[in-house]
């Protein structure tokens, strides 16, 4: 169905839809923030032909989408990982949500005694 039809059913234009971030100033008029956030995946997508197996490349998404949550949360992904694959093993699984990067927070930094 052509666009036009589409638009005119639901009461809006294709004019008025092309000039809608004139209303609203959080409309962005360029998608360089959506491509800059692929980016990572298009650079990375020949090396990731050689993760080994299907299961290889699950799991490779699977991590790959804890950084990209790790960063959307604004933290910062080396430092969670390194935590959380570090205390994981004696942490209660009752309160496994306290790992998750938007409950993170860092363990403090063990203190050297001085002599």
């Amino acid at each position: 169905m052509p666009a036009e039809r589409i638009s005119t059913r639901s009461g809006t234009s294709p004019w008025t839809a092309f000039t809608r971030f004139l209303d609203d100033g959080r409309i962005c008029l360029c998608n360089n923030a959506a491509e800059r956030a692929l980016r990572g995946i298009a650079l990375g997508r020949k090396s990731w032909l050689f993760d080994g197996s299907d299961r290889g490349g699950q799991r490779a998404a699977a991590l790959y989408s804890l950084i990209v949550t790790a960063k959307m949360n604004e933290v910062d992904p080396q430092a969670w990982l390194a935590d959380v694959l570090a205390r994981i093993a004696g942490h209660p699984a009752l309160r496994i949500d306290e790992l998750l990067p938007w409950n993170w927070q860092p363990r403090s930094a063990p203190r050297s005694q001085a002599a």
